[in-house]
């Protein structure tokens, strides 16, 4: 974990508001672990500059909390929704996760580039898609 901590993957001002205890259990961290290994720290080095993680993990009632799927790879520690601080730059990390052939589960194009989600699965559908 070059560029990323597990502390940041987990901070959420929501859950923080409404007090809710977001600390991940050993096998969510391990699961942090991987997504940054894979996904996070090599996208990092391909981009040259940082990538500010909007949301990492989030436990189930945080989850619910902010009208996430009850399927999101989120409650799982496998997925993250990043920028690099504009829609532009964002279509730059989107693209470059896939021109670096990062093993990436999803790829989502969130609101025209607002953020990008990216989650990480050792068996990787490299679903892409815009919402």
């Amino acid at each position: 974990m070059k560029y990323f901590t597990i502390k940041e993957l987990c901070h959420s001002s929501t859950a923080i508001q409404k007090r809710i205890d977001n600390t991940p259990n050993s096998e969510i961290v391990n699961n942090l672990k991987q997504l940054v290994e894979y996904i996070l720290d090599p996208l990092r080095e391909g981009y040259g500059k940082p990538i500010i993680v909007n949301s990492g993990y989030r436990c189930p009632a945080l989850n619910k909390a902010v009208n996430g799927s009850k399927t999101s790879q989120h409650v799982k520690g496998l997925a993250a929704d990043i920028t690099a601080g504009s829609s532009a730059k964002n279509k730059i990390l989107f693209n470059l996760v896939q021109e670096l052939n990062l093993p990436f589960d999803q790829l989502i194009d969130e609101k025209n580039f607002r953020w990008v989600h990216v989650s990480y699965s050792d068996k990787p559908r490299k679903q892409i898609l815009h919402l």
